[in-house]
């Protein structure tokens, strides 16, 4: 449909009406018409969006304003006359019982506060409830059960005409080939829904893909849309789809039967549809009576969304009652008793200009790719972490890149994907270094590992890196010695090492800027108290590459001072709980290296706590002698407090599922340490509430 040359000119002039101002209504409307076309078929047809949705928001807005004003503009082929290209010629096309329209849809409370303004002038009452539920982020589809079987399943296509999939329908778990229906007198009903993946399938997939030297997909709408339209039914239901329905879009009552009562409501239809053991979001559904309600609650689900097992990009409200739903009708594209409420965007595409490699506190090489300034999420994106060289190959990314951006839980971006089709040949390849960016030393990279490392321990970046982490709160918490403090004083030559917090010459920090009397007494007073935290900090706060909060805890226990560890080899060290011999190995290096032992003899002249006097004495309360971990997504408590209550009460943190490991703590969206500790069957799993209860 498209050559290379168009999709790269076609991208561009989305991209660029995204912020141009409309000088000739005519030219500006065909361009948007174009570039919105184009990006319909990459996302409908091709399964590989090149605008992210906010951006194809804008632009559809934009048309449709511009339509608007210049009403002898509109042509019948406008994408704001149809809901969406989406036919192929791989499967049979069939007729919708009612055309599949899509959501108007705003990002703020004002754009709420004026739909219901609209939707009470419409309906003619000033009493309107609404119904509030998740937007999945997956493959539209509608269904047709025909006297209680399941008889056809269809893509959204283009509204009116779509793809028949039912083979592959039929490999989703999810969906029943068969209902009650007609006990409750129903011969026909078209239930509309949304084809999703888990998040977990959808890690391990593409984590397959790059096994297998593919590409990344780019999120799991993708994944969801791309599978629903394979050939082979067998893949299909290799691939772990799932479905979440939503809407009854028409049905057909047997003679002489009454209506169900539920049928009067969306609430009440979805319950019903629910209680016939279809996949909707009843659980997640809740009702309002009015505006004001519900954008408080949007905008308390924003920040929920990360725990939910499918993907959610915000939630659709309804008008719940059908009669005034019927009573307000829609227009050629959208109900005017529904819109989506979106939230943030969280993915953008981006030009990746220049790749840094920063040095980090064991001596890691970590790409960071610098790309031109793109809002995501609420923030300004500039930088983003790359990992390691792997991930650069792997990906394919190169200088000069149109890019995929994605914020990972509102808080990581990352790079998804480079889009290739828009590649000029202008791209140049990203050397990895082969010497330190910081000291010039030659890198080396062990067989087992991602990350080339510079092994020069006095490295300048890694020895402030060390330093920072040294002072940590959860190390040996020195407040007010923070990042830009530690940088200064090393650079002023007033730290240069660990030990040397413990001897700041303070006659030359007096007077500077940012240190008066006060400051300088609180920072001592910090480095002081610091002497006496317990040894666990200390070992945590030395940087032992593998070595944890909770590793250090159980290092410490082991000993009754920390010059134990100079005699200790990989075996004894591999006996302690959660200890194997990775993490062994590590241990031995650092202990065994003579700089390493120098700074440790340092600290012991300063008067920094080596010992442990709590060896051997023994752990009580109700917890003693039982293991513990968490996993999953905590709603109750943050992990680090239910840690410490269960230490509180002399129980032990694991790092891991292993035989040892008594009690499984599982919040949401739970994963893969699940998994293992059912299989081993010996593990004890909690929900938070079971737990709050064990711990009294």
């Amino acid at each position: 449909m498209y050559t290379p040359q168009d999709e790269k000119r076609l991208y561009e002039q989305a991209k660029a009406l995204l912020t141009a101002d409309a000088k000739n209504a005519e030219e500006t409307i065909v361009q948007l018409r174009e570039a919105i076309i184009y990006a319909d078929w990459k996302y409908y047809v091709q399964s590989e969006p090149v605008l992210a949705d906010v951006e194809y928001d804008t632009l559809y807005k934009k048309l449709k304003q511009q339509e608007k004003e210049h009403p002898e503009l509109v042509t019948e082929d406008s994408p704001t006359q149809r809901v969406a290209i989406g036919l192929s010629e791989r499967f049979p096309t069939v007729s919708h019982l009612v055309p599949m329209l899509s959501l108007d849809n705003t990002y703020n409370a004002e754009d709420l506060t004026d739909w219901d303004r609209k939707c009470r002038e419409f309906a003619g009452t000033e009493e309107i409830e609404y119904c509030v539920e998740p937007k999945y982020d997956g493959a539209s589809i509608s269904l047709i059960y025909e006297d209680g079987r399941l008889a056809r399943g269809a893509t959204r296509g283009d509204g009116v005409m779509g793809e028949d999939v039912t083979n592959n329908i039929k490999q989703i778990k999810a969906i029943p080939l068969s209902a009650e229906l007609m006990k409750q007198g129903v011969r026909q009903i078209e239930i509309r829904g949304e084809i999703v993946i888990h998040k977990n399938v959808f890690e391990a997939f593409n984590k397959q893909r790059v096994a297998e030297g593919l590409s990344p997909l780019a999120n799991p709408r993708n994944a969801a849309s791309g599978t629903l339209r394979m050939l082979d039914p067998a893949e299909v239901r290799k691939r772990g789809l799932n479905a979440i329905l939503y809407h009854i879009s028409d049905y057909t009552l047997a003679d002489n039967v009454e209506r169900p009562k539920e049928l009067s409501t969306h609430y009440g239809s979805l319950k019903w549809l629910y209680s016939l053991g279809y996949p909707t979001p009843a659980k997640e559904m809740k009702v309002f009576k009015h505006i004001d309600e519900v954008i408080a609650y949007c905008h308390e689900f924003e920040g929920q969304r990360d725990s939910l097992a499918f993907e959610v990009d915000g939630l659709v409200i309804k008008v719940n009652d059908f009669a005034m739903q019927d009573k307000m009708g829609m227009t050629s594209h959208h109900p005017r008793w529904a819109v989506a409420y979106k939230f943030k965007a969280r993915q953008a595409t981006s030009k990746l200009v220049d790749v840094e490699f920063q040095v980090g506190r064991v001596g890691a090489i970590t790409p960071v790719a610098k790309i031109e300034p793109v809002h995501i999420g609420g923030v300004t994106v500039r930088s983003v972490s790359l990992f390691n060289e792997d991930v650069i190959r792997e990906k394919d990314l190169r200088i000069g890149d149109t890019v995929l951006v994605e914020r990972a839980g509102d808080v990581i971006p990352y790079i998804v994907k480079p889009l290739t089709e828009l590649r000029t040949g202008d791209e140049t390849e990203i050397k990895f270094p082969t010497h330190c960016p910081a000291c010039n030393s030659e890198l080396e990279k062990q067989p087992d590992e991602a990350a080339w490392r510079c092994i020069n321990i006095t490295c300048p970046v890694q020895v402030v890196e060390r330093m920072i982490h040294f002072a940590s709160k959860d190390a040996m918490d020195i407040r007010s010695l923070g990042n830009a403090n530690v940088q200064k004083f090393y650079e002023l030559g007033l730290l240069p090492d660990i030990p040397g917090i413990y001897h700041i010459d303070w006659s030359k920090v007096q007077g500077m800027e940012g240190f008066g009397e006060k400051s300088v007494t609180n920072l001592k007073q910090a480095i002081e108290q610091s002497k006496g935290q317990p040894l666990y900090r200390l070992i945590f706060g030395l940087g032992i590459r593998h070595v944890g909060e909770t590793t250090a805890k159980t290092l410490a226990s082991a000993v009754t001072h920390i010059r134990e560890f100079y005699e200790w080899d990989v075996e004894r060290l591999s006996q302690l709980q959660d200890i194997g011999p990775k993490v062994a190995t590590s241990v031995v290096d650092f202990f065994k290296l003579d700089a390493n032992k120098v700074m440790i003899e340092k600290l012991d002249a300063a008067g920094v706590n080596l010992a442990n006097d709590s060896k051997g004495a023994q752990p009580d309360g109700e917890l003693a002698g039982k293991t513990f971990l968490f996993t999953g997504t905590l709603s109750q408590f943050k992990r680090s407090d239910a840690e410490t209550m269960v230490e509180n009460k002399g129980g032990a943190i694991l790092g891991g599922v292993s035989s040892k490991l008594n009690y499984l703590v599982v919040g949401e969206d739970a994963g893969s340490k699940l998994e293992k500790a059912k299989k081993l069957g010996t593990v004890t799993i909690l929900t938070e509430q079971e737990f709050l209860e064990l711990i009294g």
